[in-house]
């Protein structure tokens, strides 16, 4: 049995629509998926969940709130976990949370243990 992935990253511009790839091994299928911020994102996560997505992995550009909306989105259907970069290079050195905006609940207090 192959495991069905997914790897959401950030581009300013990005149309999840077209900007998308497959790659598939014996072991791993993987869906590669562009999206412009994380309003998209979220739509982008719960498409691939009701496709057969089982885990999501997220970009460096994804901060801590990034990565709290797309696991909400998906509601415990897939995992979900997320490459960490202080300040993204693609963002210019900065997160996800600063450029796309604020989390939808706070989880700040979550995040810091």
């Amino acid at each position: 049995m192959s495991l069905n992935a997914a790897f959401i990253f950030l581009a300013d511009g990005a149309n999840s629509d077209t900007d998308r790839q497959r790659v598939s091994t014996p072991t791993v299928n993987l869906t590669v998926i562009g999206a412009a911020d994380y309003d998209d994102a979220e739509t982008v996560a719960r498409q691939l969940v009701a496709d057969g997505i089982d885990a999501i992995e997220l970009c460096g550009g994804f901060g801590f709130a990034g990565t709290e909306r797309i696991a909400a989105a998906v509601d415990g259907r897939a995992a979900v976990g997320a490459v960490r970069f202080d300040g993204h290079p693609g963002l210019n050195g900065k997160s996800g949370d600063t450029v796309f905006g604020k989390p939808r609940r706070d989880t700040s207090q979550q995040m810091r243990g």
